[in-house]
């Protein structure tokens, strides 16, 4: 007996150990080195850029609970309509933006130069006056946006690998919760502590304090954003260890960007890659659409505003550490087995909110319970880069359009299945909540049957 708990006991801090392990002993100096400077080039400024752009794709709800729908007197689905507005452009503009994020010359440049621009529009969204002109807006921030999300997972499979990959992804993908929970911090500090100065509304001033974290984090990309290996130098890098990042490319069998042709498409529709993955990440959306919006359920409560902002960043805190821990995990035991427990976490959260009627304190649980999916998208794309891996342009291609066709259904499905008012409206959905529980199951079906065909061939 005492050897069986020795020897979990040792199983358990291997574990540990391996959790933390970024720079494995077993690698040569100069590997842990070009890791190490890549997590301080790519992570750092990826991180940021993610943190800030999930910032800016949030602040519309925050916004409307705080003040905006009463200043504008908005009483319909005005909030389904500004996100139509971001989503439209974010799905036009996906392909084309993988496209140019594949050439080795245009993605050093291409992200800090997107971000710029959509922190000019995060502070023009601070001074509109109406309605329209706040649609305007969101359409061209989803635009300027467009690439960042597939477009970091691309960088990071064209320097990483393996368990490297799937663990600074987990962190990388952490910043999407984190930057959906600081606006709430930051909303509620705005509403009590900013509502009338410079005779402007609190929920004004979390644009302007959004677009303030914005520009500097773009500023820092041009200067250490080193795009891929084929791309220009950044000054940070010896051409020894740019020719180490390609020997590990070659090692890993990843192979460099070739000529962007007609060829790309052929051989792409040909593979079930695309098809698998862009009906899991369809599956994704649909499901998870309902997640973030605690602050409608509070509303509806009569919670005060303060608190409309702030009680749901508990479930952003669960997501940040099922991101990390969960795909820290997929590099440890069989990704699948990590996506049935948080499918398993899903499915109790979409049965509560389907009963509806239940005690208080357990539908708090439910939508906490939500948080689990944050590991469920980094996984997804892990294994993409992963298993398509050889061939960059079909590697592009597959995750622009699974944003592209992903994000489509943002565009309708919210208009038909969770509306913000009527009889079948939020937080209850009578629609909604059976259908998400419905394409929790697919999805989890979907990634499953990935796998499968993977290993076959």
């Amino acid at each position: 007996m005492a050897d069986i708990k020795q020897r979990q006991g040792n199983a358990l801090i291997g574990l540990f150990k391996e959790i933390f392990n970024w720079y494995p002993s077993n690698y040569p100096a100069a590997e842990r080195k070009l890791l190490f400077k890549l997590d301080l080039s790519i992570l750092v400024f990826a991180c940021l850029c993610f943190f800030v752009k999930y910032l800016d794709q949030t602040n519309i709800s925050n916004a409307y609970v705080s003040g905006l729908k009463e200043d504008f007197a908005l009483n319909g689905n005005e909030l389904n309509y500004f996100n139509v507005c971001y989503y439209v452009s974010y799905v036009v503009f996906q392909v084309p933006g993988m496209m140019l994020m594949s050439r080795p010359r245009l993605a050093r440049w291409l992200l800090p130069t997107l971000e710029v621009l959509w922190g000019i529009c995060t502070f023009a969204q601070s001074q509109v006056t109406n309605v329209h002109q706040l649609y305007a807006l969101r359409f061209l921030v989803g635009m300027l946006e467009a690439p960042v999300f597939a477009g970091t997972h691309f960088i990071l499979g064209s320097w990483y690998s393996g368990p490297e990959l799937f663990k600074r992804a987990g962190t990388w993908f952490i910043c999407n919760p984190l930057g959906s929970m600081i606006s709430g911090y930051l909303q509620s500090a705005a509403y009590t502590n900013l509502s009338g100065v410079g005779g402007m509304e609190g929920w004004r001033w979390l644009f302007i304090i959004d677009g303030i974290f914005t520009l500097p984090v773009a500023l820092l990309g041009f200067i250490v954003f080193p795009g891929v290996p084929d791309s220009p130098k950044p000054f940070y890098f010896t051409s020894e260890d740019i020719a180490l990042a390609r020997e590990r490319l070659a090692r890993a069998k990843i192979r460099k960007p070739g000529p962007l042709n007609l060829d790309v498409f052929k051989r792409t529709l040909s593979r079930w890659h695309i098809w698998i993955f862009v009906f899991c990440y369809i599956c994704m959306i649909i499901g998870s659409y309902p997640n973030s919006y605690m602050n409608l359920w509070l509303k509806a409560e009569g919670f005060s505003v303060v608190k409309i902002n702030q009680l749901p960043t508990v479930t952003y805190a669960i997501n940040i550490l099922a991101s990390w821990l969960g795909t820290t995990l997929a590099t440890i035991y069989p990704s699948w087995t990590i996506y049935t427990g948080a499918t398993g976490g899903m499915v109790f959260s979409a049965i509560c909110m389907i009963i509806w009627n239940i005690p208080k304190p357990l539908k708090f649980v439910a939508w906490y319970v939500l948080g689990v999916s944050g590991c469920l998208s980094p996984i997804l794309y892990s294994t993409v880069n992963t298993i398509v891996k050889g061939d960059s342009e079909e590697r592009a291609l597959i995750m622009g359009s699974m944003m592209t066709f992903g994000y489509s259904f943002n565009i309708w499905v919210p208009l038909l299945l969770f509306p913000t008012a009527g009889p079948n409206g939020a937080p209850r959905w009578r629609i909604g909540w059976p259908v998400a529980l419905t394409f929790y199951i697919l999805l989890w079906g979907g990634f499953v049957t990935s796998l499968l065909l993977h290993r076959r061939e």
